[in-house]
């Protein structure tokens, strides 16, 4: 007896960041804009969603703001508002758990969801379409949407087409759709390998799996990655949507990789702000608490660090790793140009499994965060004049 063939949807929502700004302040429609910047965003920093509008002019996320101004100088920029897009996306999940609760969500803005079961009662396509339209009548979110056998299809399936597409991905269309994409394209390869392959002459997927290819990719790749990425475009991978897997993180990380070489030192604290910001609504989101915090810094000659630091207890207290992570931050940066920075939040444990018990230690190391905290705000204070921000007690 043939076995079912799966049918999974990745759903990803179209500048995420850049149509919930325009849901709320709807003039955006008709600028050009887009959405980053830390606290200093008039004056540096880096943007994470460009607007379909500024795409066109060469805008991407990942580039500073100054840069974008070169390409556009009456570009748009709006500061990142995540409590907000944590709200949109909250809502975007509670729909789609409103067909199935075999729904995996993978970012803020993406999911993956197992429509199997689904197909006895309504055509994949008609339901990708009655999704993709109450998307947008429900909450005014475009998407696009990804049709195909495996995990890894329906995530290039759904990038084929933005904004609001629906591409089908078969086993039988794989080599008509897939081999003649650019490398570059391949959900899985990084940034670092992509420029090597193409040395090489692996321009396209269907480069890349000519067997006569296959020793020259090595020098490049491990068997293992390889026979992993072969899996992948032959339709062979993960068939599994597994809304658990994901769903208690021991660790949370995020990290940005400049198009550009920079050791501006007021933009790289703006972007470890920004990267834990978004780090901590996940944490706090889930219910987590956190014990060790952790930078990474990758040099303009790729040389790669990673610092970190462990209390002697778990804690949700956002003023306390922000200051340890920017701690780590200034002991380990040498004003040497870099081209990617990250943080992590790590040994997260649930709230509730974390049981709280009160002796000399963990009370000075309460003490410390306090202390840790309030002097930073007489730093900030100081810098304005007057008391802006108030002291713990």
């Amino acid at each position: 007896m043939k076995k079912p063939v799966n049918i999974i949807f990745h759903i990803d929502l179209n500048a995420f960041f850049a149509s919930v700004e325009m849901i709320e302040n709807p003039s955006l429609k008709q600028k050009v804009f887009a959405v980053g910047g830390g606290l200093n965003f008039q004056r540096g920093g880096i943007l994470t969603t460009a607007s379909y509008k500024a795409r066109h002019y060469g805008i991407r996320s990942g580039m500073s703001i100054s840069e974008a101004m070169n390409l556009y100088p009456k570009l748009i920029v709006v500061p990142n508002r995540h409590k907000l897009y944590h709200k949109y996306s909250r809502l975007f999940i509670d729909y789609l758990k409103t067909y199935t609760h075999l729904v995996w969500q993978v970012s803020i803005d993406e999911a993956y969801m197992d429509v199997t079961s689904l197909s006895d009662q309504i055509h994949p396509l008609e339901l990708a379409k009655k999704i993709q339209k109450e998307l947008i009548r429900l909450y005014q979110l475009p998407s696009s949407i990804g049709i195909a056998p495996t995990l890894f299809l329906s995530k290039m399936a759904s990038d084929m087409k933005k904004p609001l597409g629906i591409t089908v991905l078969r086993k039988r269309d794989i080599e008509s759709k897939l081999y003649p994409l650019p490398i570059k394209d391949m959900f899985g390869i990084g940034k670092k390998t992509q420029p090597k392959l193409i040395r090489l002459g692996i321009e396209t997927i269907g480069d890349f799996v000519k067997q006569s290819n296959h020793d020259l990719i090595l020098k490049v790749m491990s068997e293992k990655s390889y026979q992993g990425y072969m899996k992948d475009i032959k339709g062979e991978s993960s068939n599994v949507v597994d809304p658990s897997k994901y769903a208690l993180p021991k660790s949370i990380s995020n990290e940005t990789t400049f198009s550009f070489d920079t050791d501006v030192e007021t933009l790289l604290i703006d972007t470890i702000k920004q990267l834990f910001e978004e780090s901590f609504l996940r944490m706090k989101h889930d219910d987590l608490l956190c014990k060790t915090v952790g930078i990474k810094l990758r040099f303009n000659n790729f040389r790669t660090i990673s610092k970190s630091r462990t209390f002697l207890t778990h804690t949700d207290d956002q003023s306390f790793l922000l200051q340890e992570l920017l701690d780590i931050f200034d002991e380990t940066y040498g004003q040497q140009p870099i081209r990617l920075i990250g943080i992590s939040l790590n040994q997260l444990e649930l709230k509730k499994d974390i049981k709280v018990t009160y002796d000399l230690f963990n009370y000075l190391e309460k003490e410390q965060q306090k202390d840790v905290i309030n002097n930073a705000i007489d730093k900030a204070n100081e810098k304005v004049g007057k008391e802006v921000v108030k002291k713990l007690p």
